[in-house]
């Protein structure tokens, strides 16, 4: 079954070609990503199949009969709502059947009455004839794995990160068959997206996808489109397929490039030998010639960068951390945590969201004060930082201007140096964009400039908290490449596994109350070591049973041989007794909760059924016990 089908889409913005003549088809279950650089219009075109934008041409088909969710990567949820109404704005009459019975369920809770109590009762009648309860406990565990849990709480409070986890989980809970995914990987703790890639795994949804996290895509998807130089290229496969056959295509490209340059080369030798009148098949070649001239001159599309950046040097006293504790009240971000940078560490930090990454490196930068303790930074520490927000450029301004009010030049090894210009086309800004204003780039272009002012500072010091957020998988291999070779200390919070395990060596685990665990490896490393760790625990456990059980059964072959006293005779007789009452109480209580009553008296027979079933548990374990002598 076919869900979109899309062909010779093209789209402007202002004068701008965003992109031209796409071709895209989806089908039912299907996964696909969409990978792009950043700019050429992967949002837009994401909106287009979504049928919130509309193409300037081609053909744009949707099945009449499929829901369609869209994750942006912006996300405009309606302030004035709370987070339960914002969950569920849709017209799918099982979630609002389980909206109306989470929010009575919510009243009750804190303004409880009989009013409400039956109405509760009739919308848990609805629940078991619509057989919403599976929706129910699936809509509880996305709610819980995305840490959504305070439902009322008005959307105008919540921070851009937490919106975002909140339009997740509504395309989620939703179930659409088709999900249209804008980044949904950020603002999202690296177990959170462990779990989504999971849910997505499974899900029978047909999935379109835009992320620049390679593992999230290479575990969901099986198909990659990918827009270059304004063509689309289809790979049937995972994300490392599609490496696979993109490097075959590079390389065939390149053979027919070589071909083209010396074609090209003779037929302009002939062009200049030609006298000015023309014959007809004179003009036939000089058309052809214009042909070739476009083929001898098509880049292929490949970037690397090895900058060999000369940074300053740096002394043997780096960055100090003693004993130093910060918290926030009860709540402990960090204890007694002692630590000395080395020259050329690299180190990876990880921690679910909360635990006080952020806070971590605005205690370096000063911007946050340590509890107790002292952070000491050596006197030839030049640090760069790198922040996940506030990003301070200026709209009115030129990308070029942006760069050279920083520096004009960058110095490299060997006295060479590097123009503000020339790095800009390192970093996938061609020089037919530099004199654009800051104000056309995209949201992930306007990162990568921000980036790049950081790095044109020269410093020795590296600190890059979400650097992946929102930049393409292009300008992530071109990062990667530079931060390489970069010959200063790194320090990175990511939630991009990739990223991570090809830059960092070692990681501060915030594993939360204060504690903060150093691992000598990189993620993969750590996971597989938890795991180790988890399956340890686990045979240990197994171990433990195994005793206990042995020993239960060598106390049994040997008490066998005694009889019961007269006192355990007499209790053996009365546990009888007791356990027939304690079994017409537990009934005849089951049938008051089951016939209903006000609120109070509803309270008051489920907390005496919970200690009927207490004392008949303890009874009845005791009767089996004596029973073994009788």
């Amino acid at each position: 079954m076919n869900y979109i089908f899309a062909e010779g889409l093209s789209k402007m913005y202002a004068e701008k070609q965003l992109f031209e003549n796409i071709d895209i088809s989806i089908n039912k279950g299907q996964k696909v990503a969409l990978i792009a650089r950043n700019g050429t219009g992967k949002t837009t075109l994401l909106r287009c199949i979504a049928g919130i934008d509309v193409p300037d041409s081609g053909r744009l088909e949707t099945h009449p009969n499929i829901t369609i969710g869209y994750l942006e990567q912006m996300t405009d949820l309606p302030e004035n709502a709370t987070v339960l109404e914002a969950i569920f704005q849709t017209d799918n009459p099982i979630l609002q059947l389980i909206k109306a019975y989470e929010t009575c369920l919510l009243e009750q809770e804190l303004n409880p009455s009989d009013a409400l109590t039956e109405e509760l009762q009739k919308l848990m009648q609805q629940m078991d004839l619509q057989g919403a309860w599976d929706y129910e406990v699936k809509m509880k565990e996305i709610l819980f794995k995305l840490k959504i849990n305070k439902l009322q709480q008005p959307v105008s409070q919540l921070s851009g990160g937490q919106k975002k986890r909140i339009s997740l989980a509504a395309i989620l809970v939703q179930q659409p068959d088709l999900m249209i995914l804008d980044e949904p990987t950020n603002h999202l703790d690296i177990g959170m997206i462990e779990w989504l890639e999971q849910y997505l795994a499974k899900t029978k949804s047909a999935i379109l996808l835009v992320s620049h996290d390679r593992y999230f895509i290479d575990k969901i998807t099986n198909e990659i489109i990918e827009i270059e130089r304004g063509q689309s290229f289809k790979y049937k496969g995972n994300y490392a397929y599609y490496l696979e056959k993109k490097a075959e295509r590079h390389l065939n490209m390149r053979a027919n490039l070589d071909n083209a340059q010396k074609l090209y080369k003779r037929e302009l030798e002939w062009m200049r030998r030609q006298p000015k009148a023309r014959t007809t098949k004179a003009k036939s070649r000089i058309d052809s010639f214009y042909d070739v001239k476009k083929k001898a001159h098509q880049k292929i599309g490949e970037e690397s960068v090895s900058l060999n950046i000369k940074t300053e040097r740096i002394g043997s006293k780096i960055l100090e951390f003693h004993y130093v504790n910060k918290s926030y009240g009860d709540f402990k971000i960090m204890e007694d945590f002692f630590y000395k940078f080395r020259r050329f560490e690299r180190v990876g930090i990880v921690g679910e969201n909360g635990t006080g990454k952020t806070t971590f490196l605005k205690m370096i930068m000063g911007e946050e004060k340590p509890s107790s303790g002292k952070i000491v930074i050596g006197e030839t520490v030049k640090i760069g930082y790198y922040r996940q927000e506030d990003i301070a450029l200026n709209d009115a301004k030129r990308i070029i201007e942006t760069v050279r009010d920083v520096a004009e030049y960058i110095q490299l090894e060997k006295g060479q140096k590097l123009t503000a210009a020339a790095l800009l086309e390192r970093f996938l800004f061609p020089r037919s964009r530099h004199f654009d204003y800051v104000s056309v780039l995209s949201g992930g272009e306007k990162r990568r400039l921000h980036l790049l002012t950081i790095l044109m500072r020269n410093p020795n010091f590296l600190i890059l908290d979400e650097p992946t957020n929102d930049l393409d998988l292009m300008t992530l291999n071109v990062l990667e490449d530079f931060l390489l070779d970069f010959s200063g200390c790194l320090l990175i919070v990511t939630h991009d596994r990739y990223f991570m395990d090809k830059l960092v060596e070692h990681l501060f685990i915030f594993e939360g109350n204060g504690k903060v665990r150093d691992f000598p490896g990189n993620y993969t490393d750590y996971r597989l070591a938890i795991a180790k760790e988890k399956k340890a625990e686990a045979a240990a456990a197994e171990a433990q049973k195994a005793v206990a059980e042995k020993k239960t059964n060598d106390w049994r072959d040997t008490s066998e041989k005694r009889k019961l006293s007269y006192k355990e005779k007499r209790e053996f007789e009365s546990l009888e007794t007791e356990i027939e009452q304690l079994e017409e109480q537990k009934a005849e209580l089951e049938t008051k909760l089951g016939n209903g009553g006000d609120t109070q008296q509803i309270m008051d027979w489920s907390n005496e059924l919970s200690t009927v079933l207490v004392n008949l548990e303890t009874k009845t374990d005791r009767w089996l016990e004596l029973s073994e002598y009788v």
